[in-house]
């Protein structure tokens, strides 16, 4: 019985939008290194925390957890498309323990995950079906959000429920730090085509899955050339973050943390960084840890505060 940690970005922007050749091979070189700590655990479950993007949850049905048995990728961005390979036995065990732990969460025969999910498990595995997985989606986009208290425990939920399977487990969070790409909000939404467009949008046409992807890409290109008047990344609340979340002792500090203060500091997007909250959380319940290692670069082509840790327990 083991658990170790992963947590990255993501970014879809990643094949898209150009930094300058420094920054990535710093990111090529950080998320090689992952690859390498990935490889030497070798895991024989992945358990993912990750968010969406408007592309399989909606505010039809929005949840604030979900725990896939099944589970599909779009495809979205350039990133895998098809099944994951789900350990639909862990995942059901896994929706019990937490359910048992007093943490509401939904289970779907039927998750649809995009680039959240999709883009971290092909950067470390070269695949979205190369080892046994079980998604957690975490809502980091349509108000109202659940406070970050619950974050830390669902994480815990889950790794008290992941250390009793008596297996390698690797726990990957996906997502953040500071950013504010034009993810659309309800509260902003000044139309009904909008309206409808969160409330239920599954089946886009090919032609207008193009069209959002290209207004993203456009975003960020005049991100990167200062003429954008999406929230900066923020540096130092990127490093606090990972401060805090690298240091068992200070981790349920986050417990304080409000969703208003995320948005002010770092942008609507940064809700992300629950998923890295959760992650730690499970693997502090197999006892203290430590962080193997740690890379942070402000890399405004992908409107992205980009990080990727790892830690085992110690």
């Amino acid at each position: 019985m083991s658990l170790a940690l992963c947590c990255l970005s993501h970014s879809p922007l990643m094949e898209y939008v150009r930094p300058r050749a420094d920054v990535r091979d710093r990111v090529d070189r950080a998320l090689a290194s992952a690859r390498a700590f990935v490889e030497d655990f070798d895991p024989d479950l992945v358990v993912i925390f990750a968010p969406d993007h408007y592309n399989g949850f909606f505010y039809d049905m929005m949840p604030p957890f979900c725990v896939g048995a099944r589970a599909h990728a779009i495809g979205d961005f350039g990133t895998p498309e098809g099944p994951l390979s789900i350990d639909r036995e862990a995942a059901l065990a896994l929706t019990e323990a937490v359910l048992a732990a007093g943490v509401d969460t939904t289970l779907s025969e039927d998750m649809v995950v995009d680039h959240g999910f999709s883009q971290p498990l092909d950067l470390l595995f070269g695949g979205i079906d190369a080892r046994p997985v079980v998604p957690v989606f975490v809502n980091s986009v349509a108000e109202p959000l659940a406070p970050v208290r619950r974050i830390r425990a669902l994480g815990e939920a889950i790794g008290h429920a992941a250390t009793g399977l008596g297996r390698r487990v690797l726990v990957v969070g996906s997502g953040g730090l500071s950013h504010d790409p034009p993810v659309p909000r309800m509260a902003e939404a000044d139309t009904a085509e909008k309206v409808a467009r969160l409330i239920a949008n599954r089946n886009p046409t090919d032609e207008a899955r193009a069209a959002r992807q290209a207004r993203t890409i456009a975003a960020a290109e005049a991100f990167a050339r200062g003429e954008s008047e999406m929230h900066p990344l923020n540096p130092d609340w990127d490093n606090l973050v990972l401060d805090v979340l690298g240091d068992p002792a200070r981790r349920t500090e986050t417990d304080d943390w409000t969703n208003a203060w995320f948005a002010e500091q770092a942008g609507n997007s940064a809700h992300e960084v629950r998923t890295w909250i959760a992650a730690h959380a499970a693997l502090s319940t197999a006892g203290p840890y430590r962080v193997t290692s740690r890379f942070y670069e402000p890399v405004e082509a992908w409107i992205a505060g980009f990080a990727v840790t790892t830690a085992v327990t110690v």
